[in-house]
């Protein structure tokens, strides 16, 4: 009994600590967009926003603490491997497990979205200039990049899960090596068909990541500290020369002007800092699981999670309120752009920045509420299969590519209202969420523990 008691603790632990890499992964992600805008009022009253990384190159080191979507598909495939297990040995269909994880994405984002689009269909109509118009739909998209590609990954999640247990270790490695390729392909050739073959990329080497949370999860990852040290060493070492020496920047967001990109596609750099990341993660993991142990601690970590979709989604809208309230109307003050008096403002800036999120997301709550209520009456049964199981394929391939519209383009681009891209990821939605045609109603889809939080994302 002590020993299965131990067992099961352990486990608990092991749980939290995810919850805690996707609570840690949003915080940071919510202060890095943060902190990269920065805002100029110029003599006419127009508001821009100079990019913080082209404008002051130094700044794209702070990228490397910054950049952590590592850990969300570290801990993505972590959860999605246990929770896809669990519906397979309870008969569930790959269809309806990726259907009901397509819908507690998809909902909250089309409601986003939707208010989004409305505003800017307003704003166009009354004439507002399209540049301004163009600008504020890029920022509330910025953060768009993550879903499609999480979205298509949790689609593929039965078939990698098969593939990992057939070849374990073997499989992210794998996909590595065609990664790595995949990234000397797209920096040595021009044209194309690189730039196609590059956006394999997105898949692999964030599959990659997502794989060595199906590892992480059974203990293929060592059960000391050998293998996370290795990890760490070899992808810091590997980074550091394809920075160094290589012909890839350091920073590890899209910078404008720079020839060659570690985010659009994934490149080899950033693989490697991936892996660095995961290795780096497990090392601490012994020293935060015994403070996650503590109830304060894991209030925290829960509340967080418990906000992270939305926290995600809506950071980027108080920027936009302190731009109406404070540069609209001259009352910010503005020192030179990355001067040193700019740079203590910052810490004002992201204490605003923060009380205007909390007051948005507490003004959500209701919203929050009727979107759980609608996903349960909502989400295709676990059994589905048949028309229904087509439906869910076609409803997240559509809304995967509406949102990688949004995510390369923003919501207004050129100042105008994406009429394809709008009707693309409601029509995606819909044929995921309208019930007709699943052959099974209602839902049996497992939450808590790793599965809370940022799993409904996913």
């Amino acid at each position: 009994m002590r020993e299965l008691g131990g067992r099961e603790a352990a486990g608990m632990s092991r749980d939290r600590y995810v919850d805690f890499l996707r609570a840690w992964a949003i915080l940071l992600v919510v202060l890095g967009h943060w902190l990269i805008t920065g805002l100029v009022r110029r003599p006419d009253g127009t508001i821009v926003a100079p990019e913080l990384l082209a404008t002051v190159p130094w700044t794209q080191w702070l990228t490397l603490g910054f950049q952590i979507m590592p850990l969300f598909f570290l801990a993505g495939g972590y959860a999605a491997g246990g929770s896809w297990e669990r519906a397979r040995a309870a008969g569930g269909t790959a269809a309806g497990w990726v259907g009901q994880r397509a819908v507690r994405l998809l909902l909250p984002t089309a409601v986003y979205s939707g208010l989004v689009l409305l505003a800017v269909g307003v704003c166009a109509a009354v004439g507002v200039d399209p540049g301004t118009l163009a600008l504020v739909g890029w920022a509330m998209a910025m953060q768009f990049w993550f879903l499609p590609v999480y979205l298509l990954l949790s689609a593929l999640t039965p078939v990698l899960y098969a593939l990992h247990r057939r070849g374990g270790l073997g499989v992210p490695f794998g996909m590595g090596v065609a990664g790595f390729g995949v990234g000397v392909l797209v920096v040595t050739v021009d044209g194309p068909y690189a730039e196609a073959v590059g956006a394999l990329n997105h898949l692999l080497v964030w599959g990659v990541v997502y794989q060595l949370g199906f590892c992480w999860r059974e203990g293929l990852l060592g059960r000391g500290r050998a293998v996370p040290a290795a990890m760490a060493a070899v992808g810091g070492a590997g980074f550091a020369l394809l920075v160094g020496i290589g012909p890839f920047p350091v920073s590890l967001i899209l910078v404008t002007g720079q020839d060659v990109s570690n985010t659009n596609p994934p490149s080899a750099a950033m693989l490697a800092w991936a892996v660095a990341q995961v290795g780096l993660a497990l090392l601490v993991a012994p020293v935060l699981r015994r403070g996650l142990g503590r109830a304060r601690v894991g209030r925290a970590v829960r509340g967080l999670g418990a906000a992270s979709m939305t926290l995600y989604l809506w950071h980027m809208l108080p920027v936009l309120v302190i731009a109406a309230a404070f540069y609209l109307t001259g009352l910010a003050p503005q020192p030179d752009y990355g001067s040193a008096g700019w740079w203590v403002l910052r810490g004002p800036w992201l204490v605003v920045l923060g009380v205007v999120l909390a007051a948005v997301v507490r003004g959500l709550r209701p919203v929050e509420r009727r979107l759980a209520l609608t996903e349960a009456r909502v989400r295709p049964g676990a059994g589905v299969r048949g028309v229904g199981g087509w439906r869910v394929w076609a409803g997240v391939g559509v809304s995967a590519g509406a949102l990688t519209y949004f995510a390369g383009h923003g919501f207004a681009y050129g100042g105008r209202f994406p009429v394809a891209a709008a009707v693309g990821l409601g029509v995606g939605v819909a044929l995921v969420t309208v019930p007709w045609g699943w052959g099974e109603t209602g839902g049996a889809g497992v939450r808590g523990g790793a599965e809370g939080a940022l799993e409904r994302v996913g």
